[in-house]
């Protein structure tokens, strides 16, 4: 499985940083010039590519129509970038699973996401949701579902 993502802080950043744990295939497509909220994506991730825009709709929609699916991680409330995903995922008809840290611990988080990709058996997992600045501590829990999760079906 190749896990991509937007690169921004919180739920994406989680995406790629348990891929390189893993030791899966990672990318995605960021902003022009790399813009992430806390300045410039850092090139230790290599394979993300740069889309012509600055702004984040164009990689949203990007990653949402090079994966398979897209996995969206938040934290009580769906906005933003995050609830642009969400509808970008129907609009483009892609497979979509909303998990709400608020609503689910980690084990029940891990339980689903596992069902869920063992039913839809994705090659490439676009991972999205809220940013850290949004959602503080998003980041540490997305990681470690990741991890937990993604092992379980290496």
């Amino acid at each position: 499985m190749k896990i991509i993502s937007g690169g921004q802080t919180g739920a994406d950043r989680a995406g790629l940083d348990a891929a390189r744990e893993l030791g899966l295939e990672y990318g995605g497509m960021v902003p022009r010039g790399r813009r992430a909220e806390n300045g410039r994506l850092s090139h230790k991730y290599a394979g993300m590519e740069e889309t012509d825009s600055s702004g984040y709709r164009q990689r949203t929609f990007e990653n949402i129509r090079i994966a398979d699916a897209t996995l969206i991680f938040y934290l009580g409330n769906i906005t933003g970038g995050t609830e642009l995903t969400r509808r970008g995922t129907r609009w483009i008809g892609r497979p979509s699973l909303l998990i709400d840290l608020k609503r689910y611990d980690e084990d029940e988080s891990v339980r689903i996401i596992q069902r869920w990709l063992g039913k839809i058996r994705p090659k490439t997992l676009n991972i999205a949701g809220s940013r850290e600045s949004g959602a503080p501590g998003i980041y540490k829990k997305t990681y470690r579902i990741l991890i937990r999760s993604l092992a379980g079906n290496l």
